[in-house]
């Protein structure tokens, strides 16, 4: 039992660490490709997000009497 839950931890860090790394990488790999190269790192690109907004909201429709009785 013991050895098992051994193995389980051991596990569990190994996972945790590679997820620590993908998202290191992830994070800053082009800047670390660029220093192995010798060269400088890449300006950021900032990508422009353009958010719309609704021009008119419509008025939510009441129901009367009448329609209500053919539902």
């Amino acid at each position: 039992m013991m050895a098992a839950l051994g193995t389980l931890a051991f596990l569990s860090t190994l996972w945790l660490l590679v997820v620590v790394g993908a998202s290191v990488l992830e994070e800053s790999g082009a800047k670390i490709a660029a220093a192995l190269r010798g060269r400088s790192a890449p300006a950021r690109m900032t990508a422009v997000v353009r958010i719309r907004t609704r021009s008119r909201l419509a008025k939510p429709m009441r129901a009367t009497p009448r329609l209500r009785a053919a539902a």
